[in-house]
């Protein structure tokens, strides 16, 4: 039986509320398949516009098989790039993140322009086409200071995220922020093992003791079961509305992408060990309330943030294998914020630095677990773990749809 229709089957029979079959998170061949059918056709979340804000400035990232290059042109564009000569395929940058005024490939130095276009290639022939030959573009979308790539070459419509996340964004101003810090770890679990133990607190209080003294472990905190019915959090909602903050769940019809600002732990102000904020100056004057909670924005499969009134931690997942995933949380402060001056990068990381690690651990024993052949799926608790059930949920869906080869685009956010 190939892949897919084992895939298909496995899914189609699989049982409501409960963890995925075993092959799911370790075969080689199920992983090629969510790399084909998620990863190199979904929108994905890859830098913020802050981290380049000059022309010439650039990172690159790999995705998948993809290397990728992101960087500002001189018109100040922001272009996504697949980073491979168009001579003989290496790599033209090669370093994590720079600066260039063009775009110059180290093997045989066939030197391209900031947008991708070739303008130097020696001695290749009178008959040598350059407009041919420029470095072939990655669809690239910016929201919010978010930077977003599709490697697909007709992706789905981003407008239905973009009218989502605008107005909740709008008022921190993250593309008037910096990196203040930036922490790449990897886990050695799939990549959904690492959404699965990040969509819920059932594990909370007995691993993340430095998280609980601000982040509530109640499971109505992820938006996903009973927010609305909550009085802690509609009040919060309420007086977050009033002051001209979105903050209300909503979520797109797919379950892909959501948003809602949620309270804090007593009416904390950060992610610190003492609640108050860890970045003297606001992200933005627009946000006036300092106890504003924590923005919770998702988008399958790359990325889940935190956006408060003092700083933003973003978190980027990318799939390194069938058992290695990479975590990149990136805190972002006010571009004026001075370190030393009006924050300290201890009291600013402290708190995810421990809470990432104590992930890591978790993730990593129950993928050693799942490696048992004695392994079976079990059943999610239905009180604290629906955020986990929504993930799988959208998932399985997800790639039932692909895998039978209608891939629809995403509909508009209800």
């Amino acid at each position: 039986m190939d892949t897919k229709t084992d895939m298909l089957r496995k899914l189609k029979g699989r049982r409501d509320g409960y963890s995925l079959d075993r092959a799911f998170y370790i075969d080689p061949d199920y992983y090629r398949q969510d790399l084909e059918s998620i990863w190199y056709k979904d929108w994905l979340f890859i830098g913020h516009d802050c981290e380049i804000p000059r022309a010439g400035n650039y990172f690159t990232v790999q995705v998948g098989d993809y290397p990728v290059v992101v960087t500002r042109d001189r018109q100040g564009t922001i272009r996504a790039l697949h980073n491979s000569c168009r001579h003989r395929g290496s790599r033209v940058c090669t370093q994590a993140k720079g600066s260039s005024a063009k775009l110059v490939c180290p093997y045989h130095q066939w030197t391209y322009e900031l947008d991708g276009s070739l303008l130097f290639a020696r001695q290749m022939g009178e008959d040598f086409d350059k407009a041919a030959h420029s470095l072939k573009p990655i669809h690239c979308e910016t929201v919010g200071g978010y930077i977003f790539i599709n490697l697909s070459e007709t992706p789905a419509d981003f407008a239905a995220f973009r009218e989502l996340a605008t107005p909740y964004l709008a008022p921190h101003r993250l593309g008037e922020t910096k990196v203040a810090f930036e922490s790449t770890i990897i886990e050695k679990g799939n990549w959904k093992l690492v959404w699965e133990n990040n969509r819920e607190c059932y594990h909370c209080a007995a691993n993340h003791p430095e998280l609980c003294r601000t982040y509530p472990e109640a499971p109505t905190a992820t938006g996903v079961q009973g927010a609305k019915d909550d009085p802690v959090i509609a009040a919060h909602w309420a007086k977050c509305e009033a002051e001209g903050l979105p903050s209300e769940f909503r979520m797109s019809p797919t379950g892909q992408f959501r948003a809602a600002r949620m309270p804090l732990v007593d009416n904390a102000e950060s992610y610190t060990m003492s609640g108050r904020a860890a970045v003297k100056m606001a992200l933005s004057a627009d946000v006036g309330q300092k106890q504003i909670g924590t923005l919770l924005m998702f988008h399958y499969p790359t990325t889940w943030n935190h956006v408060l009134s003092d700083h933003a931690i973003t978190f980027r997942v990318l799939p390194l294998g069938p058992e290695l995933t990479q975590v990149t949380t990136k805190w972002l402060v006010n571009k004026d914020a001075v370190e030393g001056v009006d924050y300290t990068l201890d009291d600013l990381t402290h708190v995810w630095t421990e809470t990432n690690d104590q992930d890591r651990q978790i993730v990593e024993e129950n993928a050693f677990g799942i490696r048992s052949p004695a392994y079976e799926p079990g059943p999610y608790s239905p009180d604290h773990e629906g955020g986990v059930m929504q993930f799988v949920e959208w998932y399985s869906k997800f790639m039932e749809q692909r895998l039978a080869g209608d891939a629809a685009p995403l509909s508009k956010v209800a």
